[in-house]
């Protein structure tokens, strides 16, 4: 079991018979050998460590005078050789060479490190990159005190330098150990330095990759397994703790402050950190910020959305979607504030029609299912009548109304004395909170005159949140001409004959969350008609419509005088609007166009056609609050179990075709052009790991045919971390000529010369650290949605594919219809709403013991 130099003497090729050589190793002298190194290696475990024996033999048989610790095999991509992927090395004879040891490397980077001399520092630095992703190099590196030294060259570096010590850092933290000893004036310094707009692009990327990194390290995802995972790693790193010295004789690195032991693992930073030091770095700057000014990093961040650097814009996207997502529940309302100030929502509209590359459509699809779940949270958040924010909105959409301003009234014995004697609209009594107003002035209606039922704006606010109050201040000033136009003609109409147009809005929020299934954000796949922006353009259209058509009899269209309507029919209004939603929103491949057609021009006589259709085929019971309420908790039910199916298939495992990557267009694609060379093995079966519960790695063999595949791990011998996986795209890999998947017609089989033409079952799956780590074609759509959705669903919790959605759909509904079998075959009345009991006038009472 031992390497052997083969001597290519004649003598020597007389003297003993001829040994078939395995790889070639060179030396840093320049000098070549062909080795054999004995294939018994590729079997059975060896006794010793083989890369450190090989070494040995090799030293010994080049008579290198070195001790062989200070050597290692590397393959003629620099990959260090280890003995994980020393079978593999063997088994493809790579050319292989034998260089410096990591600790030999660490030494050097470490001298040039403290030496500071810019030409020496920046070859360090670019070796830095490459080494520090291998666990040999990191662990030699963080024991040696390499983190603290390459963060103060980062505290002084600037121009390639800073980009090349930042990029270092991006790679080091690729790794789940290690990084936990960040100090805190560190990373505002990396805020600093992403604040700055006039920063190269080189020095911008791998500074929002680290800073979302770090939001992504919350102490609230962290698991015991990453903790004890880690420990593991850190102890390794650190050595025991009771050494004084580290194996290089050097003192170990002292903890400065701010910094964290490393046995803590990672999970040491998250939103809130993060947020808060943006916030002060922005105060410090420029002053307190009361929050009428935009946090100036995020501003930065947001232009350069624009950029003309497509990874840039990229990176930009992924740290803002790491915001929303990770953003806590005490500040993720000033958080979209901040967004909302910025137009973000606009900066991603002009991003995506500038670049159509799979990555982007990706992160787009995750800021909007992000952006839905912040209005879950807003529409579940109710209004604070004591909060500024809320009385300026409500301020706003008073004076866009343009009414008449109350009269002045005289304070009460409960109006505090800051408070002044009129309120430009908005009233409140009663709030709760230690704080009372005006109480409510039957002479002097303010907000009855908008369309609210009473003057409690709690309650009238009460199912839709600051999300409906969002949306009625987004009506009375983007579209302010209607708005008051609309709200004073009503008010010239006797009071039953009035359309409520505040209550119109909230009513439109209700049907157009309950439409986009805002009650599960998690796995919603939010898709808008093309050209029509999110929110803001499908509201006001479907509040006009609601309101001018259903409800002005001078409307062409109106319905008025059809249905004979009055204040007390707004529920079949609103039961109209509804089948209209779902009609107009049927399919979000139709233009913009069309859809404000079917909701502006469209015929009451149709539209009442359709409902009575609808209701036809689906009861009424259905409508029912209570019902609703059963069926978003079965949705719930029917997710997970679909989630898990998915992520079963993934365990059970699968055949693939290993696909070319085909040439991606956009001028937002990352994707290295690759070598077309024939594959001589096809075929790929993966499987992922499911010995314990972290799923962590996804094994596989690569074949020329496909053979059978016992359970286990036993004919799997390589792996993926899966780790690794950044995200799964689609549509971006061909089909090798002359294999047929299985699901392809004949005709459809590339040949030999055809052109490389994506398969629409193909998808690759993206490295955290570039690059694709499989690129595959599955045999048909069933084998695709499994794994497209099983892998999104292990790593969050969405799908992406048509037959997920239908199947999650379809168990929903099969799930309800049971359940109300049941209620109907009990003969069980199902109220339209639940009204709450009104409380004791007393607390004389007690509970009964049933017992």
């Amino acid at each position: 079991m031992k390497p052997t130099a083969i001597n290519t003497s004649s003598a020597a090729l007389q003297s003993k018979p001829a040994l078939v050589p395995t790889n070639s190793v060179s030396t840093k002298d320049g000098f070549s050998v062909r080795a054999r190194i004995d294939p018994t290696l590729m079997s059975i475990p060896h006794p010793c460590q083989p890369v450190a024996d090989v070494i040995r033999q090799l030293c010994s048989n080049l008579k290198v005078a070195d001790h062989p610790a200070l050597y290692a095999l590397r393959d003629e991509h620099d990959v260090l050789i280890t003995d994980t992927n020393l079978r593999k090395a063997i088994k493809d004879k790579v050319n292989l060479k034998l260089v410096n040891s990591p600790v030999v490397e660490v030494v050097d980077i470490m001298e040039k490190l403290s030496g500071r001399e810019e030409k020496s520092l920046k070859l360090a630095l670019f070796s830095l990159q490459k080494y520090i992703q291998e666990d040999q190099f990191a662990g030699e590196f963080l024991k040696r005190g390499g983190l603290a030294e390459l963060l103060n060259v980062i505290g002084v570096s600037h121009g390639n330098t800073l980009a090349y010590a930042l990029k270092a850092l991006q790679n080091l933290m690729s790794l789940d150990y290690g990084w936990s000893n960040i100090p805190t004036p560190f990373i505002s310094t990396l805020i600093e330095i992403l604040a700055k707009p006039k920063n190269l692009v080189n020095v911008c990327r791998p500074a929002t990759s680290i800073l979302k990194r770090l939001v992504e390290a919350d102490p609230r995802f962290a698991t015991e397994a990453d903790f004890v995972g880690v420990n593991k790693s850190a102890q390794s790193v650190a050595g025991p703790s009771n050494s004084k010295t580290s194996s290089g004789g050097k003192n170990p690195p002292s903890i400065k402050p701010g910094m964290k032991p490393l046995s803590e693992g990672i999970w040491n930073y998250g939103f809130d950190l993060i947020f808060d030091l943006m916030k002060a770095q922005d105060e410090g700057e420029l002053g307190p910020n009361t929050g009428e000014r935009p946090i100036k990093v995020l501003e930065t961040v947001v232009k350069r959305l624009s950029s003309g650097d497509s990874m840039m814009a990229m990176d930009s996207m992924l740290l803002i979607n790491s915001l929303l997502k990770n953003a806590t529940d005490t500040q993720w309302q000033e958080l979209a504030d901040q967004l909302e100030r910025l137009n973000l929502r606009k900066a991603v509209i002009r991003l995506t029609s500038l670049t159509t590359s799979e990555e982007l459509n990706s992160s787009t699809l995750e800021f909007q299912a992000n952006l839905m779940s912040f209005a879950y949270r807003r529409k579940n958040t109710p209004i604070d009548l004591s909060s500024p924010s809320v009385r300026n909105t409500l301020d706003i959409i008073w004076a866009a109304a343009k009414l008449p301003q109350p009269e002045a009234t005289t304070p009460t014995r409960n109006t505090p004395r800051s408070s002044p004697k009129v309120r430009t609209g908005w009233q409140d009594f009663g709030s709760g909170d230690g704080i009372l107003y005006e109480e409510p002035d039957a002479d002097h209606p303010t907000w009855v005159k908008l369309g609210f039922d009473s003057e409690n704006l709690r309650t009238e606010f009460a199912r839709v949140g600051l999300l409906g109050l969002d949306c009625l201040r987004a009506l009375a000033t983007a579209w302010a001409d209607y708005f008051q136009e609309i709200v004073l003609e009503q008010l010239s109409r006797p009071p039953e004959r009035r359309c409520p147009v505040a209550k119109a809005s909230n009513e439109i929020v209700e049907l157009l969350s309950e439409h986009y299934r805002l009650f599960a954000p998690s796995s919603l796949l939010l898709i808008l008609p093309s050209g029509a922006q999110p929110g803001p353009e499908v509201l006001f259209t479907v509040w006009l419509a609601f309101v001018r058509v259903c409800m002005i009899p001078d409307h062409k269209n109106s319905v008025w005088d059809e249905i004979g309507a009055a204040a007390s029919d707004f529920s079949r209004v609103a039961a109209l609007a509804q089948s209209q939603i779902n009609y107009a929103l049927r399919d979000e491949t139709r233009p913009w166009h069309e859809v404000e057609h079917d909701f502006l021009e469209s015929e009451y006589r149709e539209v009442r056609e359709r409902q009575m259709r609808e209701l036809e085929q689906q009861d009424d019971l259905l409508s029912k609050p209570p019902v609703r309420t059963l069926r978003a908790k079965l949705y719930k039910d029917s997710f997970e179990f679909i989630r898990s199916q998915r992520i079963q298939c993934l365990t059970q495992g699968a055949w693939f075709v290993n696909g070319i990557p085909a040439p991606l267009t956009g001028a937002g694609s990352s994707r290295e052009s690759v070598s077309l060379k024939r594959n001589t093995r096809p075929w790929k079966f993966l499987r992922l790991a499911s010995i314990d519960k972290s799923m962590r790695y996804l094994h596989f063999v690569d074949s020329v045919v496909k053979i059978p595949i016992r359970n286990g791990l036993d004919d799997l011998p390589e792996r993926i971390d899966a780790s690794l996986i950044l995200e799964v795209i689609t549509r971006t890999s061909a089909i090798p000529p002359n294999i047929h998947p299985g699901s392809m017609s004949p005709s459809d089989i590339p040949t030999t010369g055809s052109p490389l033409i994506a398969s629409p079952l193909s998808f690759s799956l993206l490295s955290t650290r570039g690059g694709s780590l499989a690129d595959l074609v599955a045999e048909n759509s069933t084998v695709f949605s499994d794994w497209i959705d099983g892998f999104n669903m292990l790593q969050g919790d969405h799908f992406t594919t048509k037959e997920t959605a239908e199947f999650v759909q379809s168990l929903t509904e099969i799930g309800l219809k049971i359940k109300l079998l049941d209620l109907s075959g009990e003969k069980v009345d199902i109220p339209d709403a639940l009204n709450p009991p009104t409380l004791p006038s007393t607390t004389d009472f007690f509970f009964a013991d049933y017992d």
